[in-house]
């Protein structure tokens, strides 16, 4: 397990420039694993960017031209998936918006966004 670390707030498109820079001396991470294309609401600047970096509410979202059914979607999973964050064990805080402490939502309120 030596060289695994814990990468518990850093998002997708973080982890493929990380994998790209790691690359730039050792070619350590195949290629293929690093151009295959993000989801839809994966892509940078897309759902996920709005709502968890700039705190948009799913109605702001929608303004910008996503779908609103996708959006209810995307916005839906985070929140559902959020026992998840709480479950699992402390990872470091690397960037400003961490799914940790800062970025929980109050489950025991079920909360909908």
């Amino acid at each position: 397990m030596g060289g695994l670390g814990v990468i518990s707030d850093v998002p997708k498109t973080m982890v493929y420039k990380l994998a790209r820079y790691i690359n730039k001396r050792s070619k350590v991470i195949p290629e293929e694993i690093i151009k295959k294309a993000p989801s839809a609401e994966l892509k940078p600047n897309q759902i996920l960017y709005y709502y968890i970096e700039e705190g948009y509410s799913q109605e702001k979202i929608v303004t910008l031209n996503f779908d609103p059914e996708t959006v209810k979607w995307v916005i839906r999973v985070v929140n559902r998936n959020e026992y998840k964050r709480r479950q699992s064990a402390p990872g470091l805080k690397v960037t400003t918006k961490a799914f940790g402490i800062g970025r929980r939502m109050p489950i025991a309120a079920k909360y909908q966004s």
